[in-house]
């Protein structure tokens, strides 16, 4: 890697005078970075926003400033400050009819002008199309208030005259507003990128997501931010230049800053999580989205979250892990490698890591790996844009009024830059695409099947084994009058598409047919359906029949419940969560001893709390030894970890668990048990104390890994020392655990057994800088070690412990005398310490399933 700093001297990273120093910044090799330009905070503000005009000129924005103009820079050279013209907008020069183009008159001194125009600023969003510069502002505190605007050169004088209102959003002013635009790849239109705290306008034109939200709870979430914000939220809209129109293309999202479309006309964004839910069950990490047509990405404010494996949302391509999402660019036109062209680079403002994705066909979808290109402590990144005019990479950091600066990455390696060849999924993805879009076509307005012919081109689909060809043809049947097809599936024996028909049917008939999908679900014979996918959906299909209906009649509960005893627990954890809600809500008598046995019984902090928030509220079922047992888990629960509001939701579910107690069953030595809370200690995460078996040694380990892993293994046992090593409490397999850590759900593709046992053994041994710490030497003396985790101003603020997400020192920057990369890993070593032969075994095992280790756990 090759660095320059064009403007100044190397300086320590922490200088809020000058940004980051390129030679703190880690690139693959035969990659060279300049730093162009550090902004001057005091007078350009931190630049969170940028495009590129058609005069190849940068445009960026201040975050709660206004706009900016430049020409690129030359190669070697640095951003001339002079060069740097703010954005007005003139009104003293009549109006001209657009026609022929006018000269470009660029007057030799300029100054401000007074205008009644609005001033435009605070941008989250830049795009030069259709001769104009869209500009999407994100604030209640600027002189438009949020929305989308356009702004026009009509004198062709080359500044612009003419600002126009495309459409004024409500959103609160917060960080979650709206975002990007970007031109569709019908160069006819453009896309909005809009946060969680942006409502839908109330004059949309269309909607491709059926418009039958609903936050779909059995049980009242928890909530502690966002309190009482409903679905939709979170979503993306395609517009024309005008903003005559505006269609909801996907809802769900929480906050994506940016999105971008690939060679395909695929669309992908990165979308954030909520770190306060770090280690809880509903926890989601930052991932990259394959924006579907119609499809409803789940978000719900605090525990709300729809699992990832409900098939009324659509999951994630590539999840990332924890951070905060800002913008995102595939690398088209940039003279890189071929494999760094088609990728698609992912900005982390908070960990400073930009990502490369390499992203491959899967069916009528994608899935993909990531790795880390480039990164530093702090290295706030907040957009990128590949220049085809000289096939470089640019990138600002900033946001919050934090030091902002300008990079330029180009390759000067050995590898080919030639344009790459275009992108070739294999014969049957091309088609299962095909399909998928052939599907979304009847999502359109006034589209609809004319025969029951046609109707059978979206209900044969239903069954596919392709999750986006089955979720079109779901959302597809969705639009259709409900009278059009609710024979079918009266008739329908298939569980594949009973099960994707019923869920449809639950949500269109707004719970009209919730008594016929309970009578459907039940005719199955549950135990005989053998893709664990079809009878998850048949529990997602019984649950929206009782959000959307209530609770059943009599009769109907009483079969229900019945019905439920004969399967319940079943053999995974994602059915079992399910399952346990359900039981719940219809306070079955049973409810209580099984999902008790269930707690018990997990070894995970994320299932044990699925089942905990679940028992809050029943009534009966409860023995005293049962209701000993669960107030005991809260006494153990109280070392466990995770984020900001991890303590708050524990005391949530113990408050409602405390309500629910009838007031002649609080004995005072239940009433002393629930007053107990837990002496600081490790956290464990069995009812029974594990012992010290061995401090195990690659010596102690290595002879066994042949035939020790062949066949035979027990997944469920290697699950449970998944929990007792406490791997879950910084990593996630199957979308299980915590984020702080490498997922590790694919490490059977990455790592040798002998490679994935030395690095739990000797976790030192070899570190990743993704997962890295810095030493922070201050100018006392002393020293912290961590990760800075966010950033405000003049403040890192910088987590000491992974094993506990919310451990947070906050440290002023002017007292940073240098920030170097930590020799030590962040994890720490031991974690077989508990474990016989056999458990690491079982482990590694379950670790190296296939990718499958829910198919696995299904097997024992």
């Amino acid at each position: 890697m090759v660095v320059t700093a064009l403007l100044t001297a190397a300086t320590p990273a922490f200088s809020q005078h000058n940004a980051t120093s390129p030679d703190k910044i880690h690139l693959p090799d035969g990659f060279k970075i300049e730093l162009l330009y550090s902004v001057p905070r005091d007078e350009q503000g931190s630049w969170v926003a940028m495009c590129r005009d058609d005069k190849n000129r940068f445009i960026v924005s201040d975050q709660y400033g206004g706009l900016y103009r430049f020409p690129v820079p030359a190669p070697g050279k640095p951003l001339n400050p002079a060069t740097i013209e703010p954005i007005t907008y003139a009104t003293d020069a009549p109006a001209r009819k657009r026609g022929k183009k006018q000269p470009a008159v660029i007057p030799k001194k300029t100054k401000p002008i007074n205008s009644t125009l609005p001033q435009l600023g605070h941008a989250q969003g830049l795009c030069y199309a259709f001769d104009s510069l869209y500009v999407v502002v994100n604030s209640r505190s600027s002189s438009t208030g949020s929305g989308v605007f356009r702004l026009l050169d009509t004198d062709g004088d080359d500044k612009y005259d003419k600002v126009v209102t495309i459409k004024k959003l409500d959103a609160t002013g917060g960080e979650h507003g709206p975002h990007a635009i970007l031109p569709s790849p019908d160069g006819k239109t453009l896309l909005v990128v809009m946060g969680n705290q942006t409502q839908l306008p109330a004059d949309y034109s269309h909607s491709l997501t059926p418009e039958f939200w609903a936050e779909d709870q059995l049980l009242p979430s928890l909530q502690h931010f966002m309190k009482g914000v409903v679905a939709p939220r979170g979503h993306m809209a395609r517009i024309d230049p005008e903003g005559k129109t505006w269609e909801i293309i996907a809802t769900g999202f929480r906050n994506q800053y940016d999105a971008a479309f690939n060679s395909d006309g695929e669309l992908f964004t990165y979308d954030a999580d909520m770190e306060w839910d770090l280690n809880t069950p509903w926890y989601r990490p930052t991932r990259i989205n394959h924006v579907i047509d119609g499809a409803d990405y789940g978000w719900r404010t605090g525990s709300g979250k729809f699992p990832a494996h409900c098939s009324d949302t659509f999951g994630a391509a590539v999840d990332i892990g924890p951070g905060s999402p800002t913008g995102v660019s595939f690398g088209y036109g940039a003279k890189f490698p071929h494999h760094y062209q088609n990728a698609l680079f992912v900005c982390d403002w908070s960990y400073g890591k930009l990502y490369a994705v390499h992203l491959e066909a899967n069916g009528s979808t994608y899935s993909g790996r990531f790795e880390e290109f480039a990164s530093s402590q702090p290295l706030p990144l907040t957009d990128i844009l590949i220049n085809p005019e000289d096939g470089a990479m640019y990138f600002t950091i900033g946001g919050r009024r934090v030091q902002s600066a300008l990079y330029r990455v180009t390759y000067t390696g050995k590898q080919s830059t030639s344009p790459a060849p275009a992108e070739k999924g294999n014969t049957e993805g091309n088609k299962q695409r095909e399909h998928r879009r052939a599907l979304e076509a009847y999502l359109k307005k006034n589209v609809s099947p004319a025969s029951r012919e046609a109707l059978d081109q979206i209900w044969q689909p239903l069954g596919s084994p392709d999750r986006g060809i089955r979720h079109a043809a779901r959302a597809a049947l969705e639009k259709q009058p409900v009278k059009n097809w609710k024979a079918l599936l009266k008739q329908e024996k298939q569980p594949s598409i009973a099960t994707a028909a019923l869920i449809a049917l639950s949500r269109a008939d707004e719970g009209k047919s919730s008594r016929l999908v309970l009578e459907k679900a039940m005719a199955f014979d549950y135990k005989k359906i053998k893709d664990p996918q079809h009878r998850l959906d048949l529990l997602r299909a019984i649950t929206l029949a009782l959000t959307r209906g209530g609770m059943p009649a009599t009769a109907i509960r009483t079969k229900l419940i019945t019905w439920l005893d004969s399967i319940y627990p079943a053999k995974t954890p994602e059915e079992n969560r399910d399952l346990s809600t359900i039981t719940a809500f219809l306070q079955s008598p049973y409810a209580v001893s099984k999902t008790m046995s269930l707690l018990e019984n997990a070894t995970g902090q994320e299932e044990q709390i699925a089942y905990a928030i679940n028992l809050r509220f029943l009534k009966k079922g409860w023995t005293p030894a049962l209701r000993k047992q669960y107030f005991q888990w809260f006494i153990r629960a109280g070392n466990y970890q995770g984020g900001a509001r991890f303590r708050n939701y524990l005391d949530d579910i113990k408050k409602d668990a405390v309500a629910s107690i009838p007031a002649a069953q609080k004995t005072p030595a239940l009433t002393e048990l629930i007053n107990t809370t837990a002496e600081k200690n490790t956290p464990q995460f069995t009812g029974k104390p594990r012992g010290f078996v061995k401090m195990w040694t690659m010596a102690d380990l290595a002879g066994l890994l042949g035939a020790g892993l062949e066949g035979g293994r027990n997944y469920q046992n290697g699950r449970k020392m998944f929990g007792a090593g406490a791997c879950f409490v910084c990593h996630r397999f199957n979308n299980e655990g915590g984020a702080v850590g490498p997922d590790l759900t694919s490490v059977a593709g990455r790592f040798t057994p002998h490679d994935l046992l030395e690095s739990i053994v000797d976790p030192g041994r070899e570190i990743s800088d993704q997962y890295g710490a810095s030493i922070f030497k201050m100018k006392d003396g002393s020293s912290l070690v961590g990760r800075i985790m966010n950033l405000k101003e003049n403040s890192y603020w910088i987590n000491t412990d992974m094993m506990t997400p919310s451990t947070i020192t906050k440290v002023d920057v002017k007292l940073i005398e240098s920030i170097e990369p930590s020799p030590v890993s962040m994890m720490p070593p031991g974690l077989l310490a508990t474990m016989k032969q056999d458990d690491i075994l079982d482990l590694l095992a379950y670790l190296l399933s296939s990718g499958n280790p829910g198919d696995a756990l299904f097997q024992n």
